[in-house]
C-alpha cells in the first residue's frame, strides 16, 4: 500500500520576477515527481485528476487525504499559497516545501525549513539533476518517518490545544471517490470475517483503498481478527494503525486486550495505564487496567499442580496484586457508574480479599457498591447484554445470598443465554475460579450444578480441525517450448518429483498435514500430487477464474495438453474447494495510473497468509528454485523472500543443484 502525495505547484511556463520563463511542467516530469516515485511514493498533481467533477471539491479531498503535501512556492502564485494555507488548516503535518532560485523569501514562511532547486534556462540544472532528486526523494522519506515529531503547521504549531478534524467527517462536496472504496472494501472485510477467512482479511487490510484511510482500514481489519480469535495478526493491525496516529485511543485499547490475550501483561498493562496518565477521568481505561490487574493476580496463585489449599495460601500472598485490582475496577465504576461490570469484578475481589486474608478494610465500601451494581445490571436493557447482567447479579447472589437465592439467579441467567454454549462455559470459567479457592463453597458448588445442568441440554460447538503441519509450496513451472534460458526442462520432471517427495518425507507429511499451492505446470502440481499420495489435505488457490489459469499457466509448458489433464485430474481427487481469488478478494487493486496490481504477487501473499494463520509454527515452506528473480513480480523469488520476513522456514530444493544448468 503506498504512500500518497500530492503536488501544488504552477502549470505551464511561467515568468518568474524578471520575467524570465521557468517551465514548471518540466520540473515536475523531470525532478519533483520522479523524487517522490523514488521514494516509493504515489504521486499526482492537479492537473492529472482524470475523473470528471468538481476540480476544486478533488483539490481539497487530495489536500486533506493525502501522506504528503509538496509545495512549489519558486513564485508567488496565488493558488499554491491558496492551497498549502488550507492544507496547514487541516493537517499539523505532512507538509515539504521546496522552491528554485527566488530573490527573496516570504515572511511567513521565512524559517521553514525548504529544499531548493536548481534550474537552468527556466529548467532543471542537468548538472544538479540527480543530486536535486536525491535531496527531494531523502526529504520525503525524513518527512513521512518523522510524522510523530515537530507540527509542521504553523496554526497548530501556535495553537497546541487545536486538534485535527477527523477525517472520515470531512467528506468533501461530491469528491466521493475515497469513501465508495472504502465501503466496498469494508464490505469484502465483513464478508471475509463471517466466513471465517483470517487470510483474506489480511490481504485485504494490506490494499487499504485510500491511504489516508488506513488507520480505520487496519482497525476495521484487526477487530475483525480479534473476533476470530487471532490476536497475534490483530495485534499486527493495530501497530499498523498506530504508526500513522500513536495517540489514536480505540487503537491503544485493542493492542491491549490482544497483548492481554496472547498473555504479554506487562505489555498490556503498560499500554493501560498510559491510557490512565492521559486521562485519569477515563472510566473505560481503569475497567481495562482492573482487567489486566486481576488476571495478573490470578495467574500468580493458579498455577497447575497446586492443591486448593496452596492456591489460597498463593492467592493471599499476592494480596498487593489483589489490592491494585481492587482499586482500578472501584475507580472504573465510580467514573462510570452505568459500567456495572467493573463495579462488580470490584466487589467480588473485595470479598475475596476478606476471605483470604482476614483484612475487613473493604467490607463497608463492598456492601455500598454492591446496591449500585445491582441496580445498574437490574437497568440493563440492551438484549445482546441481558445474559451478561444476569450472570453477573447471580455472581452477587454467591457473595450475598444461599444457595436458594443462587439458583434462581443463575436460572434467571441462562433463561437470557438463547442457548449460547460459549457464553455459558464463560461464566462457568469464573465461577471455577472461586471453586479453586474454596470460596463460598455451598453457594459456589450450587451454582456450578445450576449451569452445568443447562450445558449439558446443549451441544458444545464443534471443534475446529487443526492440521499438525502446514506446507506452503511455490516453485518454477515446466519450460515451454523454445525458452531461451532453460529453467525446468521437461525431462527433469521425475527428478523434481522425487526431490519434492523426499522433502516432504523428510518433514513427516502425513494424514494430519494442510498444504497450500497454486496449481501451474511444474513444481505446483508435482507438490499437489506428493500431498495427495501421503494423505495431506491440499487447497488451491488460483490468482484467475480456473479456464483463464489453465490458459496462463497450465498449457504453456511443453506437451500442455498432458498437464491440464492431470489438472483436471487431480482436482477431482481433492477434498476442499478450489477457491478463486477474485471471486474471495475482489478485482486487483489499482493504482492512479490505472495499473492493475500483480495477480501472482497478489496469489503469493493470499497463500502466505493461508498458511500463516494456521499458526506461525505449524508452517514449512518448500520452493523449487533456481535461486534467479524470475521472469516478474509475483514469482517464486517474491514468495521466498516474504516467507523469510515472515518465519524464515525454507527448505529450498535448488535446481542449480538438482540438474545441471537449472
Amino acid at each position: 500500500m503506498r504512500l500518497h502525495v500530492f503536488v501544488a505547484m504552477p502549470f505551464g511556463v511561467k515568468p518568474d520576477g524578471n520575467g524570465n520563463p521557468i517551465d514548471f511542467d518540466q520540473i515536475y516530469a523531470s525532478l519533483i515527481r520522479p523524487a517522490l516515485e523514488d521514494a516509493g511514493l504515489e504521486v499526482l498533481r492537479a492537473d492529472e485528476e482524470q475523473g470528471a467533477g468538481d476540480i476544486r471539491a478533488d483539490m481539497f479531498q487530495e489536500l486533506l487525504m493525502a501522506d504528503l503535501v509538496v509545495a512549489d512556492l519558486t513564485l508567488d502564485n496565488p493558488n499554491v499559497w491558496y492551497e498549502l494555507g488550507v492544507r496547514h488548516a487541516l493537517r499539523a503535518r505532512g507538509v515539504i516545501l521546496v522552491q528554485g532560485p527566488r530573490a527573496s523569501q516570504p515572511f511567513d514562511i521565512y524559517t521553514d525549513r525548504k529544499l531548493r532547486y536548481h534550474l537552468q534556462d527556466g529548467v532543471p540544472d542537468p548538472a544538479t539533476l540527480a543530486a536535486d532528486r536525491k535531496a527531494l526523494a531523502e526529504m520525503a522519506k525524513s518527512t513521512l518517518k518523522a510524522w510523530h515529531g515537530r507540527k509542521i503547521s504553523p496554526v497548530y504549531a501556535l495553537l497546541p490545544n487545536l486538534e485535527e478534524p477527523a477525517w472520515h467527517r470531512l467528506r468533501v462536496g461530491n469528491a466521493l471517490e475515497y469513501w465508495e472504496q472504502y465501503q466496498e472494501w469494508a464490505t469484502r472485510i465483513e464478508v471475509a470475517r463471517n466466513a471465517s477467512r483470517p487470510e483474506d482479511i489480511l490481504v485485504l487490510a494490506d490494499e487499504a483503498p485510500a491511504t489516508a484511510l488506513r488507520v480505520e482500514a487496519h482497525l476495521k481489519a484487526g477487530e475483525a481478527l480479534r473476533r476470530m480469535r487471532h490476536f497475534h495478526f490483530a495485534l499486527e493491525q493495530f501497530d499498523l494503525a498506530l504508526e500513522f496516529a500513536p495517540d489514536h485511543r480505540q487503537a491503544q485499547c485493542q493492542r491491549g486486550f490482544c497483548l492481554r490475550r496472547l498473555g504479554r501483561f506487562d505489555e498490556a498493562r503498560a499500554v493501560y495505564k498510559r491510557l490512565v496518565e492521559v486521562d485519569p477521568e477515563d472510566g473505560s481505561a481503569w475497567d481495562l487496567l482492573g482487567r489486566i490487574d486481576k488476571e495478573e493476580w490470578t495467574a500468580a496463585w493458579r498455577l497447575a499442580g497446586s492443591s486448593p489449599d496452596q492456591m489460597r495460601s498463593d492467592a493471599a500472598y499476592e494480596e498487593a496484586l489483589l489490592r491494585e485490582a481492587i482499586r482500578s475496577c472501584s475507580t472504573a465504576f465510580r467514573l462510570c457508574p452505568e459500567h456495572y461490570p467493573s463495579g462488580i469484578r470490584a466487589v467480588l475481589l473485595m470479598h475475596l480479599y476478606r476471605d483470604l486474608t482476614g483484612d475487613p478494610r473493604y467490607e463497608a465500601e463492598a456492601a455500598a457498591m454492591a446496591g449500585g451494581v445491582a441496580w445498574a445490571a437490574n437497568c440493563e436493557k440492551d438484549g445482546d447484554k441481558l445474559y451478561w447482567a444476569k450472570s453477573n447479579l447471580g455472581d452477587l447472589a454467591v457473595l450475598t445470598g444461599d444457595p436458594a437465592g443462587v439458583r434462581t439467579a443463575f436460572q434467571e441467567a441462562i433463561a437470557q443465554a438463547d442457548g449460547d454454549w460459549l457464553a455459558l462455559e464463560a461464566t462457568r470459567s469464573r465461577l471455577a475460579l472461586f471453586a479453586a479457592l474454596k470460596f463460598r463453597p455451598a453457594n459456589v458448588e450450587v451454582a456450578l450444578a445450576t449451569i452445568d445442568r443447562a450445558m449439558a441440554r446443549l451441544k458444545p460447538p464443534a471443534e475446529t480441525w487443526q492440521p499438525t503441519k502446514v506446507f506452503l509450496f511455490s516453485g518454477h513451472m515446466i519450460d515451454a517450448p523454445g525458452r531461451t534460458a532453460p529453467r525446468f526442462p521437461a525431462e527433469q520432471e521425475p527428478v523434481a518429483a522425487a526431490a519434492i517427495a523426499a522433502a516432504l518425507d523428510a518433514h513427516g507429511a502425513g494424514p494430519g498435514d494442510l498444504a497450500f499451492a497454486q496449481g501451474a505446470s511444474g513444481g505446483d502440481l508435482l507438490f499437489a500430487e506428493a500431498c495427495l499420495a501421503r494423505g495431506v489435505r491440499f487447497q488451491m488457490l488460483l490468482p484467475f477464474p480456473e479456464p483463464d489459469f489453465i490458459e496462463a499457466s497450465v498449457l504453456p509448458a511443453s506437451n500442455g495438453e498432458a498437464w491440464r489433464q492431470r489438472y483436471l485430474a487431480l482436482r477431482d481427487q481433492l477434498a476442499l474447494p478450489i477457491r478463486i481469488m477474485p471471486e474471495a478478494l475482489g478485482p486487483l487493486p489499482r493504482d492512479r495510473e490505472g495499473r492493475d496490481m500483480n495477480a501472482y504477487e497478489r496469489c503469493n501473499q493470499w497463500l502466505l497468509y493461508s498458511a500463516l494463520t494456521q499458526g506461525l509454527s505449524r508452517v514449512r515452506f518448500i520452493c523449487l528454485w533456481n535461486g534467479g528473480g524470475g521472469d516478474g513480480a509475483g514469482g517464486t523469488a517474491h514468495m521466498v523472500n516474504e516467507v523469510k520476513r515472515r518465519t524464515g522456514q525454507v527448505t529450498w530444493l535448488d535446481t542449480r543443484k538438482l540438474w545441471p544448468a537449472g
